[in-house]
């Protein structure tokens, strides 16, 4: 709470884990969402199935 420097986090993920499937689909969601929310190309291409996996995989 009294942190007033900036601080630097570093994710160390090993190759072929959970842990990178995770991170991969994570990211993979947040350019999605970015994309819906900014009425990018991708909301356009935007299909029922698609928009259902978005919601049934969590992360």
């Amino acid at each position: 709470m009294g942190q007033q420097r900036p601080i630097t986090i570093y994710r160390l993920i090993r190759q072929d884990t959970i842990e990178e499937k995770i991170l991969a689909l994570h990211t993979e969601k947040r350019e999605l969402a970015d994309s819906l929310l900014d009425g990018g190309e991708m909301a356009g291409r935007l299909d029922t199935e698609a928009l259902l996996r978005l919601l049934k995989d969590g992360v």
